[in-house]
């Protein structure tokens, strides 16, 4: 019976939000022993119910219940040596991935206040003219072996003589080191892309040549097998006078496609959201809503699902720097006025997982 009652009282202490966990792990040393444990922690992940939205603001970060948007408070984040642009990498498990422009990075977990640095890389600098360097992460939890592993793409771009060489790398958090993989053979033309990790995979938005007639593809890194393949896509119509683009996402527990049709002067024209319902295959690609432009007051640049409200009947979008709320049922937009304007955004649960051990105290 004891035993039943403490297993009773351990699945209700892994409901409770991380900052009552916090304060709980001060009443007594059994609390503290049980909330640090290994075992608790993967618990609490499990059955977590509280998610946050986090924001880049000027490098201040904040932080906001999600989906209520209504307690706001700042983040100490850990790379202040530097008063420079941070970037949002992404989210798994609680740990978002951060970087400064010099490419300083950190695994943060800004619940618990906790932060693992990275062995920096090189930057690879071109002075050549008509040449760009683009350099993305994304941030992933593989299972298969019980480790954190972050990808990067180092892609140079020769504008004038249309080539691109992209070179992959892959961090290992266990061994704390870097290895080079094989060259991807598609191209990332901005640093604003993000990796979406869902099915053990890393996802980004590529081109597959430097053609402007040829569209988008999403490619997809397999954590397991160390290799890139191409998801399949839908049938997506367009007309001989506009073009498209495509734009990836996460939206509940699928992965979700942005495709943003332009005319032929590049300017947008509407918005398509997709959602693939079943991965992997298809025919399970379903379009969720589309946005004109010619009904929006604010441009329908860099169009990002967030996530869902809690009765799953709105989906909260980041447009422009802004958020809105897009009512599935009346297809009305609602901008989000109390937050205002920021330059990163992601979703992330609320955990007790930290980065890694050894770990640094934020």
């Amino acid at each position: 019976m004891a035993d039943l009652f403490s297993d009773l009282f351990t699945e209700i202490l892994s409901l409770l939000p991380v900052q009552t966990l916090l304060r709980f792990r001060s009443i007594s040393k059994s609390l503290k022993s049980l909330i640090d444990s290994h075992n608790f922690t993967n618990l609490h992940l499990k059955n977590s119910l509280n998610f946050n939205l986090v924001l880049c603001r000027n490098s201040k970060f904040y932080q906001i219940d999600f989906p209520n948007l209504t307690t706001t408070f700042s983040l100490n984040h850990p790379l202040t040596r530097y008063k420079s642009h941070i970037a949002i990498h992404g989210s798994c498990n609680g740990i978002l991935c951060i970087s400064d422009r010099y490419y300083d990075i950190s695994l943060w977990n800004p619940n618990i206040g906790k932060h693992r640095a990275i062995p920096n890389l090189p930057i690879s600098h071109h002075s050549e003219s008509g040449t760009i360097h683009v350099c993305v992460h994304g941030l992933a939890f593989d299972p298969y072996t019980d480790n954190y592993k972050l990808l990067r793409i180092d892609c140079t771009v020769r504008l004038r003589h249309l080539t691109f060489h992209s070179q992959v790398r892959l961090f290992n958090l266990k061994t704390n080191s870097w290895k080079v993989l094989p060259n991807m053979p598609y191209a990332i033309l901005s640093h604003q892309t993000k990796a979406v990790f869902i099915e053990n995979s890393l996802h980004w938005s590529v081109i597959p040549k430097l053609d402007k007639h040829l569209p988008s593809l999403i490619a997809a890194f397999n954590l397991t097998q160390e290799i890139f393949n191409e998801v399949p896509l839908p049938e997506i119509p367009v007309t001989t006078n506009e073009r498209y683009s495509i734009d990836v996402s996460l939206l509940g527990e699928c992965l979700c496609m942005i495709v943003s049709y332009q005319t032929l002067n590049y300017e947008t024209t509407k918005v398509d959201v997709w959602l693939m319902k079943e991965y992997g295959l298809k025919d399970s690609w379903c379009k969720l809503f589309t946005l004109v432009q010619w009904s929006f007051r604010t441009p329908l640049i860099d169009l990002k699902p967030l996530g869902y409200s809690s009765n799953r009947s709105k989906v909260l979008l980041e447009i422009y720097h802004n958020l809105f709320w897009y009512d599935l049922n009346s297809e009305n937009v609602t901008c989000v006025v109390e937050i205002p304007k920021f330059h990163e955004s992601v979703i992330c649960v609320g955990s007790l997982l930290p980065p890694s051990l050894p770990f640094i105290e934020g």
